[in-house]
């Protein structure tokens, strides 16, 4: 059967919407409410994406960033979203457009999604009920610390848990 609709193309772009309109609250005036913080996971070498060729070189397939305490410029805009998050202690301007996303997760509230890149359309459903040890990628940058260093990928690429990363 022919799905002439495209009904996968049009799930995966209303999850990017949802990822869309979180971002948009964290970019307002009053920034995130409570507890949420959001895990972006995206491919760096999709189309559009703009980050430090020294993050480049550091994330040549995949990068996570977490926007949480330690953010600035957050400007959200139709087809993509800019941040200017700290590496090292060093501003880094990063432009990623919603296509490269692949992973959202906000574990304040067990939200998770995955999304798959813009040109695949492949069903993917993603639990929830177990966000915490949710699929998270090896490569995972925490902005939270002017010293933040970015987990190195596992050598047998495992999934690492996000409990890892959660205050305590």
């Amino acid at each position: 059967m022919t799905d002439d609709i495209g009904y996968q193309a049009l799930f995966e772009a209303a999850k990017r919407g949802v990822m869309k309109e979180a971002l948009k609250v964290a970019a307002s005036p009053a920034g995130l409410p409570g507890n949420h913080h959001f895990y972006i996971s995206f491919r760096t070498k999709a189309p559009g994406v703009q980050i430090a060729e020294q993050l480049l070189t550091r994330f040549p397939e995949d990068m996570t960033i977490v926007i949480q305490h330690q953010f600035w410029d957050l400007e959200v805009h139709d087809h993509h979203f800019e941040i200017v998050l700290q590496f090292s202690g060093v501003p880094q301007h990063l432009h990623i457009p919603y296509a490269a996303v692949t992973r959202f997760l906000d574990p304040s509230v067990d939200f998770a999604m995955e999304i798959p890149p813009a040109h695949m359309h492949t069903a993917e459903t993603l639990d929830i009920s177990d966000t915490p040890a949710a699929a998270e990628p090896a490569q995972t940058v925490a902005e939270e610390s002017d010293d933040a260093e970015p987990s190195r990928p596992a050598s047998d690429g495992t999934v690492v848990s996000i409990d890892a990363f959660r205050r305590k």
